[in-house]
């Protein structure tokens, strides 16, 4: 088994005993935060061209890539960026394979520290295909994290670039927003992308 083998949620669920709670606006405190010129200028480029083409590949490159990006020049680099990388906890429990993007909170590239958002692209543009592997993944940062001696809310995201889902885990509660959000609302988005680095990332102002 590896993260892909968990096709829903109902599975990771069960198999990984987590208590579910699904919660309308999770993250309504959460404030915007305004795109940089440059991210509008690249996804006024690419956006459109990667509905049109409306591949997997595509939408990942052209749209989650230099958003993700954005939100590490947020933080002056000192954010970790990892794609299409092995991430491999516990094979036992299935939770080893390829992980489509982790953001850290910590710029080493070289070797991945506490992971806090674990990021996975929709199959077939469905949010719900890729539920169960991104918790798998999320319960793999979890564990990851406490073998470090760190604990820390994780993050997790089913992206299909047009469309963004958050979810977030806290001991054995996996915690759902019912709220779907469109690209269109790239601020909400980024907001929530960087909430999770606002504490644990220092960064200093020129």
């Amino acid at each position: 088994m590896s993260y892909s083998d968990f096709k829903t949620l109902d599975k990771a669920i069960n198999d990984l005993n987590l208590n579910l709670e699904e919660s309308h606006n999770l993250f309504a405190q959460v404030a915007p935060v305004q795109p940089s010129q440059r991210l509008k200028e690249a996804l006024e480029e690419t956006l459109e061209l990667a509905t049109n083409i409306s591949t997997k590949k595509a939408r990942s490159e052209l749209i989650i890539t230099p958003i993700l990006l954005e939100v590490r020049r947020m933080f002056q680099g000192k954010i970790g960026y990892f794609s299409g990388t092995a991430f491999n906890v516990d094979e036992s429990k299935g939770l080893n394979g390829i992980c489509d993007f982790i953001l850290s909170a910590s710029e080493n590239q070289l070797l991945m520290t506490a992971p806090v958002i674990t990021l996975v692209e929709a199959k077939d543009n469905d949010i719900k295909l890729g539920l169960g592997q991104c918790v798998a993944e999320m319960v793999a940062a979890q564990i990851f994290n406490e073998r470090k001696g760190q604990s820390q809310t994780i993050y997790g995201v089913v992206s299909t670039g047009t469309l963004w889902k958050f979810l977030t885990l806290e001991a054995q509660t996996l915690r759902i927003d019912r709220s779907e959000y469109f690209i269109a609302q790239l601020e909400k988005i980024l907001g929530i992308l960087a909430k999770p680095f606002m504490i644990s990332v220092k960064i200093h102002n020129s």
